[in-house]
């Protein structure tokens, strides 16, 4: 039986770069150690990290006034960080979208001396989209504009970037990172988590630009841009594992042809779904389909136990990880970079045939 993951992270991996490490995991270039052994002082590595940056550089076109930083405690530990290096003694804005945007509002509010003000909320439509923001609401005293560019949860995904005149733009782009067509250069900050469509858990890539690096030390060299910059993303031993396997993967996108035809093949995957879900006289999406998700697709049939139901059956013929969010229940399907066209056909196929045994005749 094949197995396809749905999972909406940790989530599938190219299995090219799963088999590539696989084939150095026990000695790197003959180097009789594997990349989990190595010092992150050695050439070795630091050819792996700079190789990593390079590459994803290349593939985002992200500008030299850019730091790009690998570090850890993932994307929830940037909702504290972010304000903690730009907003204190000054007014931070925030747009809430859904589960993850109300967690970097929260996490902002508890940070001394930082006020946070949300300008926009699609809470009134249980967020199925994407509030319209213009430069009337937002202050152009402001440290920033935090968006989540696509709710993981909710389904719900940015088409366009707003313009908010000067002030930057922070980005928490943990599920749609390399799932895009956005310009770095519209943002002032952007963040992800690496284990949707980078890596493995365990790693979270920050791109900032230079001005926005704090002139002044914070009380945590470890919490402080400016000083990770500086040692670029050295200060100390980084998750080397996991930015190796990033490097492979950045390898592997630029193989398939950079970040276009990724994008390309996404939305071929996503209209598939997509397509199956508006025609079926059983399953409906709850998100407004002028900002559904490329990446996280969640549907339900209307019936909490149909949906048990059909949970169930679709483990059993393999399909895992199908199961909603428990804040939302359902069905969601996220189709990261690494996820086969072949399984979103598969699933299709199963959801017409589960429709034809279990809809209305």
């Amino acid at each position: 039986m094949t197995v396809y993951n749905f999972s909406a992270g940790p989530a599938v991996l190219p299995k090219p770069v799963l088999e590539k490490a696989q084939a150095e995991l026990v000695n790197y270039q003959g180097s009789e150690m594997s990349v989990m052994e190595m010092s992150h002082r050695s050439s070795l590595y630091d050819n792996i990290i700079k190789q990593a940056e390079k590459l994803l550089r290349e593939i985002m076109e992200i500008p030299d006034n850019y730091k790009v930083l690998f570090l850890q405690g993932g994307a929830s530990l940037q909702f504290s960080m972010i304000p903690l290096n730009l907003a204190v003694g000054k007014k931070a804005l925030y747009v809430h979208t859904g589960a993850w945007a109300k967690k970097a509002i929260s996490a902002a509010k508890a940070i001394d001396g930082v006020e946070v003000e949300v300008i926009a909320s699609s809470e009134d439509k249980n967020f199925t989209y994407v509030p319209e923001i213009t430069k009337e609401l937002v202050d152009q005293d402001a440290a920033y504009v935090h968006i989540t560019t696509n709710e993981t949860i909710g389904g719900i995904s940015y088409q366009t970037i707003p313009d908010v005149g000067d002030v930057p733009i922070v980005a928490d782009m943990s599920s749609n990172i390399l799932a895009n067509n956005y310009k770095v250069e519209d943002f002032g900050l952007i963040y992800a988590g690496a284990q949707k469509n980078i890596g493995p858990s365990g790693l979270t890539v920050v791109i900032i630009r230079e001005d926005l690096l704090n002139k002044e030390s914070i009380f945590s060299p470890m919490l402080d841009f400016a000083v990770q910059a500086a040692n670029d993303s050295l200060y100390n031993t980084p998750p080397t594992y996991a930015i190796y396997i990033a490097k492979l993967v950045f390898e592997w996108i630029q193989e398939l042809g950079g970040l276009q035809e990724i994008v390309k093949r996404d939305q071929e995957k996503s209209a598939l779904l997509y397509d199956a879900i508006d025609a079926s006289n059983l399953f409906t999406s709850p998100v407004d389909k002028n900002y559904r998700s490329l990446t996280n697709i969640p549907f339900v049939t209307g019936d909490e136990e149909l949906d048990k139901k059909f949970n169930q059956e679709a483990l059993a013929q393999g399909f895992q990880n199908l199961k909603g969010h428990r804040s939302v229940g359902g069905m969601r399907a996220s189709l990261y970079n690494a996820f086969p066209k072949e399984g979103v056909e598969a699933l299709v196929a199963f959801m017409k045939k589960f429709e034809d045994e279990n809809g209305e005749k």
